[in-house]
């Protein structure tokens, strides 16, 4: 049977030679063997103005050009107020 897993959240940064420096201290006495998660920005990563254009210029949503699509209006339905 394994044994339970405790989980650290920390920061640090990855070099130039590919090895990761923590930014502090773990609380853990060692030597001990661990696993690590990294989690790290992708470089093209797409910002939201690059997906709504992607969408907007993909012949799948072609369709909603149609002026038949356009079944409402400003008039149609009630504003919603959070009573808050």
């Amino acid at each position: 049977m394994e044994a339970t897993l405790t989980a650290i959240e920390t920061t640090g940064t990855v070099d130039e030679h590919s090895q990761l420096q923590l930014d502090g201290a773990l609380p853990i006495s060692g030597p001990v063997r661990v696993r690590a998660i990294v989690l790290y920005p992708l470089d093209d990563e797409w910002h939201e103005k690059k997906w709504l254009r992607a969408a907007a210029l993909n012949p799948a949503f072609a369709y909603l050009r149609d002026p038949a699509e356009d079944i409402y209006s400003l008039a149609d339905g009630e504003p919603f107020r959070d009573e808050v």
